[in-house]
């Protein structure tokens, strides 16, 4: 079991979220950063969907009730156990009574703290991540607190020399300037609604994550762009990545935990590759949208499966060389 005895608001338990519903109003929830959560999933070798601690305020605090291994994967935060430091996106056993502090990070914006078994909440449609709007999922569908006690699942003992490359030393990254994220866009389907010059503006915009973002969307500030004349449209169905644009002429990624429905004109999806950068991407960032097609959005998520199933390959030989040397040794 694990405690949490620090803790700030929006800290919360997801795994890759809840499918299959959202023609009943029901959200996906589920990690902002889905690679990094998969990616400590499969250091610990736990199912890729395993629960996980979301942690996006700091600091944060637990202690181990039990011995196990963790993996701390997601923003570069400073990580202390019981007085000592080791790295993100590594194995680490933890013993029963050690104290995990995890400080604000120096990049990104979540920190995933992905243990041995995973994290053992109940299923609720399929997924344990927490909904907030329902008020579900999770631990009592809410923000934890001190005090709260987690269980942890059944796991297999791990190679504690395992780690990973992040993502982003992997994966190709098409950042136009320095500080300035760029993300992989697809025209939407109200695309043409606006004008030649507020397209060109759309793409051209370095635009900045505002203080009113959070895990339903991220709303951005910069040039307005509006379309060429007031539309009403019917509500649609709304998925993570979709930017609309409201009348104020700023845009909205939805994001994890985006509404169902929605009815503000389309302008462009991002990717679903690169989603996890934009969950990564901290308040007052700089993002500028990059046009792409299908096809090439294709290629970018198949490049982000590859680095998931390099590193279940690289997990797996670690595994197996253990396996080896504790037959050798009996």
């Amino acid at each position: 079991m694990i405690t949490v005895l620090q803790t700030q608001p929006q800290n919360t338990v997801q795994d890759l979220g809840r499918f299959g519903y959202r023609e009943l109003g029901v959200g996906t929830a589920g990690a902002m950063d889905g690679v990094a959560l998969q990616a400590g999933n499969i250091l610990l070798g736990n199912q890729h969907d395993a629960a996980a601690l979301e942690i996006q305020t700091f600091p944060f605090v637990v202690r181990f009730d039990e011995a196990r291994f963790v993996a701390v994967t997601g923003a570069d935060a400073k990580l202390d156990l019981s007085g000592q430091p080791f790295l993100p996106w590594t194995l680490k056993h933890v013993e029963a009574g050690q104290t995990l502090s995890i400080g604000r990070p120096a990049v990104g914006a979540r920190v995933y703290l992905c243990v041995q078994g995973g994290i053992d909440v109940p299923a609720i449609l399929g997924s344990r991540s927490t909904q907030l709007r329902g008020g579900f999922g999770g631990l009592e569908g809410r923000f934890l607190e001190p005090g709260d006690v987690l269980k942890t699942g059944d796991g297999h003992e791990r190679h504690s020399l395992c780690g990973a490359l992040p993502p982003g030393q992997r994966l190709e990254q098409l950042d136009p300037e320095k500080n300035v994220i760029g993300l992989r866009a697809i025209p939407a389907t109200d695309y043409f609604r606006f004008s030649e010059d507020a397209r060109h503006r759309f793409w051209n915009t370095d635009w900045k994550i505002s203080p009113q973002s959070n895990r339903t969307g991220y709303r951005l500030k910069g040039d307005q762009v509006l379309p060429e004349s007031a539309v009403e449209l019917r509500s649609y169905g709304v998925v993570p990545g979709i930017v609309q644009v409201p009348p104020s002429g700023e845009p909205i990624v939805q994001m994890a935990d985006a509404n169902t429905a929605g009815g503000y004109p389309r302008i462009a999806s991002v990717i679903e590759a690169d989603l996890w950068r934009l969950g990564q991407a901290p308040v007052g960032s700089r993002i500028r949208f990059v046009q792409c097609d299908h096809a090439e959005g294709i290629a970018a998520m198949s490049a982000v499966t590859l680095y998931l199933s390099d590193l279940m390959r690289v997990a797996s030989l670690y595994q197996g060389e253990r396996t080896t040397l504790s037959q050798a040794v009996s």
